[in-house]
């Protein structure tokens, strides 16, 4: 809710999932949100989230620009 720059899309906070988050975050976040969101979920967890959601066959929409793929593909193998 701190950070409604990074969802503009929705005005609906509550129900936004943690996938949806990672993504938004990852996308256009600063380095502070990034490090924001990996201390409240954890480096883990938001590691499982994007690789599960990155990959091309994953179920659902994706989102992740490719920039993005890149770094933190290499990002989380290298921390998580």
């Amino acid at each position: 809710k701190t950070r409604k720059h990074l969802i503009w899309w929705t005005d609906n906070y509550d129900r936004l999932t943690n996938e949806a988050i990672v993504e938004a975050t990852l996308n256009y976040g600063s380095w502070s949100d990034v490090q924001a969101l990996i201390k409240i979920l954890g480096v883990n967890k938001v590691a499982g989230i994007f690789r599960r959601k990155s990959k091309p066959s994953a179920v659902g929409r994706q989102n992740y620009l490719p920039k993005t793929k890149q770094y933190f593909t290499r990002y989380f193998n290298k921390h998580a």
